[in-house]
């Protein structure tokens, strides 16, 4: 089975604020958690625009579901 070695992004609560963590350092902090993700998925994009595989995680946020 072959791993794919992606960069992930995590959307956190930083000191008080919203921040996006990568690699154990926080950037972009925001009092705002949509701020936040909106830049988490723009560093996810310029990550992925030099050909790093990427995620990004919310926490808290668990993904999707549809009701029945």
């Amino acid at each position: 089975m072959r791993t794919i070695d992606r960069a992930i992004f995590t959307v956190a609560r930083h000191e008080g604020r919203w921040a996006v963590e990568h690699a154990g350092e926080y950037f972009d902090h925001s009092i705002d958690k949509e701020v936040a993700k909106a830049a988490a998925n723009k560093r996810a994009r310029q990550a992925q625009d030099k050909g790093q595989a990427c995620l990004v995680r919310v926490s808290g946020e668990n993904g999707f579901y549809v009701t029945a």
